[in-house]
């Protein structure tokens, strides 16, 4: 048999999940400074959630199937649709605006590369009820606040910045239909990734000859606002909610995270405005995360549609980059206390005593078979005990219990009665 965890998944040994929970304990962490909410849903959700935007590579991407009654279920692949699900089951009952944020385990079908897995765990935090960029601004805070944490500056991680109104505008001033913005933003967010003649069949289908293409690039290459305020005008609303984020980003002190750029436009197909996403300076990693605006998404699964946005954020990113960085920490085990009883005799006062320290909140790890106080002692260093609590017969006798601090060697006599009232290491 193959041992091996399926492709693209991982298992988490207990060293390894110390170091996870330590990562999506620095993404609660974040949300609760910044007020937001937990939320979760199924990991199994129905297909037909995924699938409503056609040309996303998404839908090429689901772990899909048909349950034991015929429906079509698939592995969520982000949390977004999901999101728009448990606000559209709500109805209008929920206060606005919601500050929501969830960590799920996110499933895709994906071609494999350093950093990106088939399964992964996901920070999202979305704002719905907000039509004003103080919502991107307010985002945008948390993650640079989350990336500080970790001990990443501005010149390790950057932040590029850009609005689907600029490519908007581009299209309509060469013509093209509205209902094909979405598509052609799916494919232009593709030319990075995969040939220019690849894909030029799909513009073509879409109404956009090569010239098209070639100026739409052309535009889009250009790094500065001004400039591409001089290609579409300088009062294009794109334009002008760039220039206010870029205000509000100097208000809150991140600035200099980030920087404008024109051809940024997201893969997915909900998106509307302000999209943005965070990279390695380096240039040695995908996308570490990525999100903007999306004020449609709800009426896409036959809802009232309410100003939204938010971003995502995978764990396995962020840990190939705090490896690089040597900021990735070893976690070690913490136990409180090791009981140890010298003798099988004393194993019932050891169960009680492990159980009034338990009471009184610390993590006690019991020795449950006939030991040599010497393997005690290698246990307390294994497990990282800071005590190690003996039961030897003329103590016991005496009402009492040996206790030793393994960080000083110090070493007291403890009236069973006070046990509870020693102060925690």
């Amino acid at each position: 048999m193959d041992l091996s965890p399926p492709r693209g998944t991982r298992d988490f040994f207990p060293a390894d999940m110390r170091q996870q929970n330590w990562l999506l304990g620095h993404f609660r962490a974040v949300a609760a400074l910044f007020a937001f909410e937990e939320y979760d849903a199924p990991v199994v959700e129905s297909e037909a959630l995924y699938t409503r935007k056609a040309g996303e590579e998404i839908t090429d991407q689901l772990y899909n199937f048909a349950d034991k009654g015929g429906r079509r279920l698939a592995l969520r692949p982000e949390m977004t649709p999901s999101l728009a699900r448990l606000v559209l089951q709500k109805g209008g009952s929920l206060a606005l605006p919601l500050k929501w944020f969830s960590v799920p385990q996110c499933w895709r079908y994906e071609r494999m590369t350093r950093g990106r897995r088939r399964e992964h765990y996901q920070w999202n935090m979305d704002i719905i009820g907000v039509s004003a960029v103080t919502a991107e601004a307010e985002l945008l805070a948390a993650l640079t606040t989350f990336f500080k944490g970790l001990g990443l500056g501005p010149a390790d991680v950057g932040i590029k910045v850009s609005n689907r109104k600029i490519l908007q505008g581009l299209l309509e001033g060469l013509g093209v239909p509205d209902d094909r913005f979405a598509p052609v933003c799916v494919l232009i967010d593709k030319l990075e990734k995969v040939p220019r003649t690849a894909i030029e069949g799909d513009m073509a289908a879409l109404g956009l000859d090569r010239s098209m293409v070639d100026r739409i690039v052309e535009a889009l290459s250009l790094d500065e606002l001004d400039r591409i305020a001089a290609a579409i005008g300088t009062d294009h609303p794109g334009i002008a909610e760039l220039r206010h984020l870029f205000d509000l980003a100097a208000d809150y002190g991140y600035a200099d995270w980030l920087s404008f750029e024109a051809s940024l436009v997201r893969g997915l197909a909900y998106y509307t405005g302000i999209v943005f996403e965070a990279f390695d300076r380096g240039g040695d990693l995908r996308a570490i995360c990525g999100g903007g605006r999306y004020d449609r998404l709800l009426s896409t699964f036959g809802g009232k549609d309410a100003p939204a946005c938010g971003f995502g954020c995978g764990d396995a990113v962020i840990v190939e980059l705090l490896r690089d960085q040597g900021l990735l920490p070893a976690v070690p085990k913490a136990v409180d206390d090791l009981v140890f009883a010298f003798n099988a005799d004393l194993r019932p006062a050891a169960m009680d005593v492990a159980a009034r320290l338990r009471q009184a909140g610390r993590s006690v790890d019991l020795i449950l078979e006939d030991k040599k106080v010497r393997w005690a002692f290698r246990r307390a260093d294994q497990i990282g005990a800071a005590r190690l609590v003996l039961l030897a017969p003329d103590e016991w006798a005496a009402g009492q219990v040996r206790i030793k601090t393994l960080s000083t060697g110090a070493e007291q006599n403890v009236p069973l009665d006070q046990l509870t009232e020693t102060r925690r290491a």
